[in-house]
């Protein structure tokens, strides 16, 4: 399996466990990364791809949900399989409450626990593809020049050529201009994909806080 469809990150202190999983998880070409502690996984840990995280609730040290709860406040948004013993399911219910996508029980089914890596992969994968989008967008943003910022955000608000030369005080040949090179800086084939990319970058500034038009 390609580095872009994630790796499963397994977080148990027993060893016997961890490596039983390994196995079990690498039998269908996933990637896989193992801890004893979480510790170790916070050390190691590098947001640099889609990924699963499997955790144990209770483990020497930091628990699976103090872990978890870690991440949430580092803002890392890994998808987390909870794994508990039988007296942990209360806490394994408080995992699930603060965002966890499924827990399990040992001794777990293989076939279910393999089915939820493979639908928090997924998950994960497409997280990935938005975040990717979206810096991409935040880069060409940045690379926009004033007045092309004023034309956008005319365009955002779906003014016409016209309109917007009215406003900037220029000529709308000259917004036509500015146009084009949106397009080309979007790598937007025609003003309808231009509308596409615009409501993509509403959509990135909404999930920021922020309130411009584009």
């Amino acid at each position: 399996m390609g580095e872009f469809e994630g790796t499963v990150f397994v977080v148990e202190d027993d060893p016997r466990v961890r490596e039983s999983l390994r196995w079990l998880l690498e039998s269908l070409d996933l990637k896989v990364e193992t801890y004893a502690s979480a510790d170790d996984f916070l050390e190691s840990y590098a947001e640099l791809g889609p990924g699963c995280l499997i955790v144990d609730v209770w483990m020497p040290g930091m628990t699976g949900l103090e872990l978890q709860e870690e991440l949430s406040q580092r803002g890392i948004d890994l998808p987390v399989v909870v794994l508990t013993g039988q007296g942990d399911v209360q806490m394994a219910v408080q995992a699930m409450k603060a965002g966890a996508e499924d827990f399990f029980q040992k001794p777990f089914q293989r076939q279910r626990l393999l089915a939820a890596v493979q639908q928090c992969l997924a998950k994960s994968r497409k997280r990935f593809r938005v975040r990717q989008r979206e810096l991409e967008l935040r880069g060409r943003l940045e690379s926009l020049t004033p007045r092309e910022r004023q034309v956008l955000d005319g365009i955002a608000e779906g003014l016409t050529s016209k309109m917007i030369a009215r406003r900037l005080d220029i000529s709308p040949r000259t917004v036509d201009v500015y146009r084009a090179s949106l397009k080309r800086k979007f790598q937007a084939g025609s003003a309808v994909q231009l509308i596409e990319v615009l409501a993509s970058i509403r959509r990135m500034r909404q999930r920021s806080g922020l309130s411009k038009n584009t």
